[in-house]
């Protein structure tokens, strides 16, 4: 079952891409092999290999239908994309529209296309490659996106960033990604650039949580009794789960990611709502509850694993 129903909205994941994305040390400079040690029946085989070290990683979108519209949340990676520090994304070719189809979605269905944040592996299918110009590949879409991220990066505006990202971290916010994903569908008038707070129907809201980018953001389904967070980067692992202190080589702002990441978990586990982090493979979302100054899984969601 990749489908489910949460109060009046369906969810149904399409996942482009999965694989190893790098050993843990360098995606989690400051977690020791103990935590991942003593974690392992939450990581393997799902989310973590053992023998090699390293984090497995789903990018995959999130295909919201409510209110009688049709929701993309976060557009992956995408095709034809120039990504010289991430040799496995650049010029990728997958069947990714195909996949859509598959579960109803035709480019021109999409109403409205969430970015959570400006990152590559975030905005890639915002656009596709046509007669050699880049093209909005959702042509009836508003892309709905956080102004803080727009402007931060936009090259004309000259944002320092984090110079310590390593390869990685270059591959998801630097080469032409904002010219190649971004400002293409600015130029065709189908951005909302948003600040602070954005409400899309009764069920489906944006807010910000900032760190891991300035714009970083959660989209909250509350539904009836159903509750859900979309939260983007915030968590790339379940060992943030039971480590929230622990953030990634990634973001802009690591103090202020973590502040964010515990404030969405503490809200997560209060509310009984399922966690969606972008990335996660396996079952994709979970419930989560407090224990102690940490969080525990209390359940998984029921999509069928991926892996």
């Amino acid at each position: 079952m990749q489908t489910i129903t949460l109060g009046a909205v369906d969810i149904t994941r399409v996942v482009e891409w999965h694989a190893p994305v790098a050993p843990t040390p360098a995606i989690f400079p400051g977690s020791t092999p103990r935590m991942w040690r003593e974690n392992e029946s939450l990581l393997v085989p799902d989310f973590w290999t053992p023998g090699t070290d390293e984090l497995m990683a789903n990018v995959q979108t999130w295909v919201l239908r409510s209110e009688g519209r049709t929701i993309l949340v976060d557009t992956g990676i995408g095709n034809d994309k120039a990504r010289p520090h991430m040799p496995a994304w650049s010029h990728l070719r997958t069947d990714f529209l195909g996949q859509l189809a598959a579960v109803g979605v035709r480019p021109e269905d999409v109403d409205i296309v969430v970015n959570t944040h400006v990152h590559s592996d975030h905005v890639g299918w915002n656009t596709r490659l046509v007669d050699g110009a880049w093209v909005p590949t959702f042509p009836n879409a508003t892309y709905v996106i956080a102004k803080a991220d727009f402007d931060y990066w936009n090259p004309v505006n000259n944002h320092p960033k984090r110079g310590s990202l390593g390869g990685v971290g270059v591959a998801l916010a630097g080469g032409d990604m904002f010219e190649d994903s971004v400002a293409p569908v600015h130029r065709a008038g189908q951005t909302l650039l948003w600040e602070d707070e954005y409400r899309i129907d009764a069920h489906l809201s944006l807010r910000l949580a900032p760190g891991h980018t300035p714009g970083s953001s959660v989209l909250e389904l509350a539904s009836g009794t159903e509750r859900a967070l979309f939260i983007g980067d915030l968590v790339h692992s379940p060992l943030q789960f039971v480590e929230p202190d622990c953030d990634t080589c990634l973001s802009e702002d690591q103090e202020e990611a973590t502040r964010s990441r515990r404030r969405i978990l503490e809200q997560a586990a209060d509310t009984r709502s399922l966690v969606f982090p972008a990335h996660l493979p396996g079952h994709g979302a979970a419930e989560i509850r407090r224990e102690g100054s940490k969080f525990a899984l209390e359940r998984w969601a029921a999509f069928d694993r991926t892996r």
